[in-house]
């Protein structure tokens, strides 16, 4: 099963869509928040609320089945700082995930603490790293996941 996971596009509509274009064979797309576009244009995508997706009635966290294992998404932003993937590796906890992903921060990160891979596909629009806009691509089967962060032409 292979899932594309993205996060922060700010408004970028023709990001989203080539990537629905360039990954046909993708069993599944998740948005970390900050879509900043109207949901309902994007029925590819399972979303959540971000903090400048005001004017959208999105959950601030879902979880989503693959295969044997489970997907936490939240975007971030109400988390504690300092804690944040410890806090994310209890909320995945708690809802029976194996996988957490989040946005916010606009840097791509994947680490794996307590049992628990925490995915951050980084931003679609501004990378806060100096690597360039990037997402998440995710090969889950009953063996285990595979995850990979696939970085864009960086933006002037």
């Amino acid at each position: 099963m292979k899932i594309i996971v993205v996060s922060d596009s700010h408004g970028k509509a023709d990001i989203l869509e080539q990537l629905v274009d360039k990954h046909r064979d993708a069993d599944m797309f998740l948005h970390c928040g900050d879509i900043e576009d109207a949901p309902a244009d994007h029925p590819m995508y399972q979303i959540v609320l971000g903090n400048n997706d005001f004017f959208f009635d999105l959950p601030s966290e879902l979880v989503v089945a693959a295969q044997a294992h489970k997907i936490y998404m939240t975007h971030g932003h109400l988390l504690p700082f300092h804690r944040r993937h410890k806090e994310l590796v209890k909320r995945a906890k708690e809802h029976g995930c194996d996988i957490a992903c989040y946005g916010h921060s606009h840097i791509a990160v994947l680490e794996e603490l307590d049992d628990i891979l925490i995915v951050n596909p980084g931003s679609l629009w501004r990378s806060r790293d100096s690597r360039g806009p990037s997402y998440a691509i995710l090969e889950v089967s009953e063996q285990g996941v595979h995850a990979h962060i696939e970085f864009l032409k960086k933006q002037d």
